[in-house]
């Protein structure tokens, strides 16, 4: 069979219809609301450090417990969502998530706050396995990483909005309002989630002609396979180790950058919001690109193994200055070279993400997604503890930034090794 030039398959993909680029729509600002609420921890860290007197280990705490809820909430949610489907699986992850995010509004110290945070990472960690399997049921292989680089790239628009935003509320209202008044978001979204999305084969709005493009690869079987058989295919663990390499950076990026600028940088709760912002602002891009290039080298004629890999490399490699950002002593070269360091990950991410789809059948991909996110979890407790012991026994970034600058080759060398032709995982 030969493969259809790159315009052709624009040209037929525009006449099937675009309806399920509003779905990527939905998801897109699902995960922006997913990373509001997650990032007003960080964003706030100066201001609850000033007033409940927390070291750098208390805060750890509070964020290790995150982590906690969402390695456990991870793999949990990967299985309801190949159970139930993605519409009552996101239904469920957002209710409990925006629940946890508001309790934050009545913390009064470090237990309080690491039960909300508890929570918000139970709720928050329903949001990929959903995601992707949304993406999976309304996507063909070929469009599958640009439509996750879509709608991963709300997580940066999320955590452009929340330094813009929080402080402003804050200044206003207060930090406890802060969070009533943001949960509001969550619940907006889902009134619109119910509205509007279906499986779609049975959605009104869905041509045949969509539908058929939607539906172009070869069937696969959409029966659950057993957690026991997936922990044992090299697969599920090329994506479950890179995920456990990745992850734990982009935690430090999220929760601990703003903390980085307050710091290095003499900056308050009105002046670190802009260049916090522009560093989310840099990963968008990544995170976009990153879906379109492997996406656009598969419709090139390149093999999916080809067009992932060699992007991931690509942002690798696009990480390593953050090494030096800590010698850096203008605060907008340092954003220049943290946002390149956050656009790579999130295109790597993106592509990393992509894998389970690309590999595994559709009744799995829900559970191989949860696995992964909770083995990531667990490596950003992980280093979520390391950052506080670092930080309170060194006052220094510098190993920190060191780690963040290796961790994406190593995690290719281990997606490779483990998968090295992203051939059918033979479950």
């Amino acid at each position: 069979m030969v493969e259809a030039s790159a315009p052709a398959l624009d040209a037929a993909a525009a006449k099937a219809g675009r309806y399920r680029w509003v779905i990527v729509a939905l998801l897109f600002a699902a995960t922006a609301v997913n990373y509001i609420d997650r990032q007003m921890i960080g964003v706030l860290k100066p201001t609850l450090v000033a007033e409940f007197g927390w070291t750098e280990g208390d805060f750890a705490n509070i964020v290790f417990w995150f982590q906690m809820a969402y390695a456990i909430g991870y793999i949990g949610f990967g299985r309801i969502v190949d159970a139930v489907g993605a519409r009552l699986g996101y239904t469920v992850a957002i209710v409990i998530w925006t629940i946890g995010h508001m309790a934050h509004g009545f913390a009064t110290g470090v237990a309080s706050f690491a039960a909300a945070r508890f929570g918000l990472g139970v709720g928050e960690s329903g949001n990929f396995p959903a995601g992707i399997r949304a993406v999976t049921d309304w996507f063909p292989q070929r469009e599958r990483a640009f439509a996750i680089g879509l709608f991963n790239a709300g997580a940066n628009v999320g955590a452009i909005i929340t330094p813009l935003l929080v402080p402003v509320l804050v200044l206003w209202f207060g930090w406890r309002s802060a969070f009533f008044i943001t949960g509001i978001f969550g619940i907006a979204w889902l009134a619109a989630w119910w509205f509007i999305y279906r499986h779609p084969s049975e959605h009104k709005r869905v041509s045949p002609a969509e539908l058929a493009w939607i539906q172009q690869d070869p069937a696969d079987p959409v029966e659950q396979i057993g957690w026991s058989r997936l922990l044992t295919v090299r697969e599920t663990w090329a994506y479950a180790l890179g995920k456990f390499l990745i992850d734990p950076i982009w935690w430090f990026f999220l929760f601990w950058l703003p903390g980085y600028l307050f710091e290095r940088y003499d900056m308050d709760l009105k002046t670190f919001g802009l260049p916090l912002a522009a560093i989310y602002l840099i990963s968008d891009f990544g995170s976009i690109a990153g879906g379109w290039m492997s996406s656009r080298l598969i419709k090139a004629g390149r093999t999916p193994n080809f067009a992932r890999k060699i992007t991931m490399l690509v942002c690798a490699l696009l990480v390593l200055p953050i090494w030096f950002a800590q010698s850096l002593d203008s605060v907008w070269a340092a954003v220049l070279i943290i946002g390149l360091a956050t656009a790579a990950h999130q295109a790597f991410s993106a592509n990393l993400y992509t894998l389970p789809s690309d590999v595994f059948p559709r009744g799995a991909v829900g559970s191989v997604v949860g696995i992964g996110g909770t083995v990531g979890a667990l490596g950003g407790m992980g280093m979520a503890l390391f950052t506080g012991y670092i930080l309170d026994s060194t006052g220094s970034y510098e190993i920190l930034f060191a780690i963040c600058a290796s961790a994406y080759l190593l995690a290719l060398a281990v997606v490779h090794f483990l998968s090295p032709r992203l051939a059918p995982a033979q479950v």
